[in-house]
């Protein structure tokens, strides 16, 4: 019963499942019935589609996936293995069958050149498609990492260049959103030539100040209190433009 391909297939599907951390999507319904749906959907087509796949083909061309192999030469080294002769169409359509499974991603472009070029070299030096395929497989690995560090390190001088540029937009007197400086708890925005602050407050609501500049030593006048920055932002939008008592704002 173990050589069952059925088996494989099943077992394949539910390693995947369980490959999540979150025990809440595991248990979800949902999650259970979609996949229900993979396995009988996976069984249905072993019971009728893809009768060239058996056996050590079909777990090669998955391990392949990702890896931008040429299909030509994913032709060539699987029908040697036992099983009907394949085309190109058939090794084509059944790899893009694998990419778009649950718990699979499609082929990184960024990585087809170097995919390309690596394989090239193992192929001159006589390195068995499996033997590849694997080190590919690393390859990849390692550079999604790499190119997800990169993006992670561009998102976050790009916040801080955001950042940046809202405190000097607060500091140069131009009307702005809500901005922090530097870590200080306190929040300013300036509509209408005006300077708001919001101070944080011991019962976690939020302190509106009318204020002459951004300072955490000025006293202010106090305009309200509210539960949440946006609830103070529909004040300003209020009263920015409404007429101010001429007052000497307390400092």
């Amino acid at each position: 019963m173990i050589d069952d391909d059925r088996v494989w297939a099943v077992q394949a599907i539910l390693s995947d499942y369980v490959k999540s951390p979150s025990l809440r999507h595991l248990r979800d319904p949902h999650s259970l019935m979609k996949v229900a749906k993979d396995i009988v959907k996976r069984l249905d087509r072993g019971n009728g589609l893809w009768q060239k796949w058996e056996g050590e083909r079909e777990a090669l061309l998955k391990s392949a996936v990702g890896c931008w192999i040429p299909i030509e030469a994913l032709r060539e080294y699987l029908n040697r293995l036992p099983g009907p002769r394949l085309t190109m169409t058939d090794v084509a359509q059944r790899l893009k069958a694998f990419e778009e499974e649950p718990y699979t991603y499609y082929p990184n472009d960024d990585l087809k050149d170097g995919c390309l070029a690596l394989f090239a070299k193992e192929k001159d030096e006589g390195t068995e498609l499996p033997a590849i395929i694997g080190l590919l497989a690393e390859y990849v690995e390692r550079e999604e990492e790499r190119l997800r560090l990169e993006h992670q390190e561009r998102y976050r001088r790009m916040q801080e260049q955001e950042r940046q540029e809202a405190e000097q937009r607060l500091l140069s007197g131009a009307d702005c959103k809500w901005t922090q400086l530097g870590k200080a708890p306190q929040w300013y925005c300036r509509s209408n030539g005006r300077t708001y602050r919001l101070k944080p407050t011991s019962d976690k609501k939020w302190e509106l100040h009318r204020v002459n500049a951004p300072s955490p030593d000025e006293k202010g006048k106090l305009i309200g209190k509210y539960g949440g920055r946006g609830d103070a932002t529909k004040v300003v939008a209020q009263i920015a433009y409404q007429a101010e008592p001429q007052f000497q704002l307390d400092r």
